[in-house]
């Protein structure tokens, strides 16, 4: 089969990039070189945002019955538990106020499976050794041709060498390890800790029972390092005692943005964009909504809704959020693996004492679950944002509201439009023009509080991202003309 787009590459990035596809209508091949899935859990979290934009794909509620639900943070320094903070402040915000833990393992599991019940296998063992325009060969000589490329394929991506892009960065001199443990102790109890001390880190994350990921800084190099080179008295300090290592791997952290992410038909994604430390789990969710971002523009293009100018739009809105994203895991990272006297003071004697007296405050709270669950994401300066009524502006992710339920009219995964109150003939005659959806949902405290404006009309994209926030009907089909968007 020629497919429309080749992925390449099944972490999660490139399966939620083929899922998304799939669901469209979109012909699929996606291939990865390494011969079996991955069999460890890698990265943990998994965010509001990302959850919040599964649910078309009914992929939210099984993560859920798996994960561990993490709503607060343990603060420990040399030795002493500090503080116990509640991070979340988001009931209002989001159906999912919380970190997800489900390792990565598994998560791909249940990506591929539902990959694999709409028809399309992972294909495994198969590498991209050339690839001319959009054609790609294979380690077997097979000649794949394909309309667009997606890379996906990891920090030593061949499509982002094939595009020209540059990889610019750098590495951290420190060494961390990461393990997989299954432990006893106080601290084994289903949440968060973080413990500095003054020549150690540690953070431990639940991974349900007894099974813990265990994150540290080995503050030594050299080859074939194991668990026995790793620190104790940190994790004596956490009252951790381990029974078995499952995993165990040591790793360098890497900031790095590629200078493009895409080139005519072909683009990268996730690690072969943009690669940052852990802080803030942040990773595999970039990656992921790198994927949904590109997977609506690519399928309008492909079904002749819109011109390829639409997928110009992928990297005006990802580069600059990635680029912020590096620059801000940069500076948190700097503060947890710095060895200068003032990092060091400001770790174990300012930090855990003055944060958890600035996280009383709601606002601390709500900034903080913003940021790191990235519904804060908004593409304001994107070619397809236009217009703002109360706090709403084009760009902005689509406001949630609980009742009644303002996403799921979301699962269509088209445009549709939003009004709260009273749509006018005006509208309705516009949307039905366009032929577009208009879902009319009743004015009420909550839209109000959301920042919706009573009567106002809300062009929401098929990824949950409001295009045209306005007031005159007219301009939803300008907005599309303009843009060479067609039902």
């Amino acid at each position: 089969m020629e497919p429309d787009v080749l992925v390449v590459g099944a972490g999660p990035t490139g399966l939620v990039l083929a899922l998304w596809l799939v669901r469209m209508g979109v012909r699929v091949r996606i291939v990865d070189k390494a011969p079996q899935a991955g069999t460890t859990s890698r990265a943990l979290a998994v965010h509001a945002r990302t959850l919040e934009l599964y649910e078309p794909l009914e992929l939210a509620q099984p993560l859920l019955a798996e994960g561990v639900a993490i709503r607060g943070i343990n603060l420990w320094a040399r030795g002493h538990h500090t503080a116990q903070m509640e991070l979340i402040a988001g009931d209002e915000l989001t159906r999912y106020p919380f970190i997800l833990i489900y390792p990565q393992d598994r998560h791909e599991q249940l990506l591929e499976a539902r990959l694999a019940d709409s028809g399309v296998r992972v294909e495994r063992g198969v590498e991209i050794v050339q690839l001319d325009g959009t054609i790609a060969t294979t380690s077997t000589g097979e000649r794949i041709a394909a309309r667009f490329v997606a890379g996906c394929d990891g920090a030593h991506s061949i499509v982002r060498r094939a595009i020209g892009a540059d990889f610019a960065g750098g590495t951290y001199s420190h060494v961390f390890y990461v393990a997989d443990v299954t432990a006893r102790g106080p601290t084994i109890n289903g949440e968060l800790h973080v413990a500095f001390d003054d020549a150690d880190f540690l953070a431990s994350f639940p991974l349900g029972g007894s099974h813990v990921r265990l994150i540290g800084d080995l503050r030594r190099a050299g080859e074939d390092l194991t668990w026995d080179d790793v620190s104790r008295r940190i994790i004596d300090n956490l009252k951790i005692d381990v029974d078995e290592v499952r995993w165990f791997s040591v790793y360098r952290v890497h900031h790095r943005v590629a200078s493009r992410f895409a080139d005519g038909a072909r683009f990268v994604l996730g690690d072969a964009a943009h690669i940052h430390s852990p802080v803030g789990g942040q990773g595999m969710n970039t990656g992921i909504g790198d994927a949904i971002n590109l997977a609506w523009k690519l399928a309008s293009v492909i079904h002749g809704r819109a011109s390829e100018e639409l997928l110009d739009s992928y990297a005006a809105e990802r580069v600059p959020f990635a680029e912020r994203l590096v620059a801000t895991t940069d500076r948190a990272f700097e503060l947890v693996s710095s060895d200068t006297k003032f990092a060091t003071t400001l770790r174990n004697d300012v930090v855990p004492h003055v944060l958890p007296t600035v996280f009383r405050f709601e606002a601390a709270r709500r900034f903080v679950f913003r940021t790191l669950s990235q519904i804060e994401i908004a593409y304001r300066d994107s070619p397809l944002a236009m217009g703002h009524v109360g706090r709403v502006h084009g760009g902005d992710r689509l406001p949630w509201i609980r009742e009644p339920d303002n996403y799921v009219p979301l699962r269509s995964l088209d445009w549709q439009v939003h009004c709260y109150g009273e749509a006018s003939p005006a509208l309705r005659d516009a949307c039905g023009e366009l032929r577009i959806a208009l879902h009319v949902q009743p004015w009420n405290d909550a839209a109000h509080h959301a920042g919706f404006v009573r009567d106002a009309a809300y062009f929401v994209r098929p990824d949950g991202y409001v295009g045209l926030a306005t007031r005159a009907p007219r301009e939803l089909a300008a907005y599309w003309d303009a843009r060479r968007i067609r039902p």
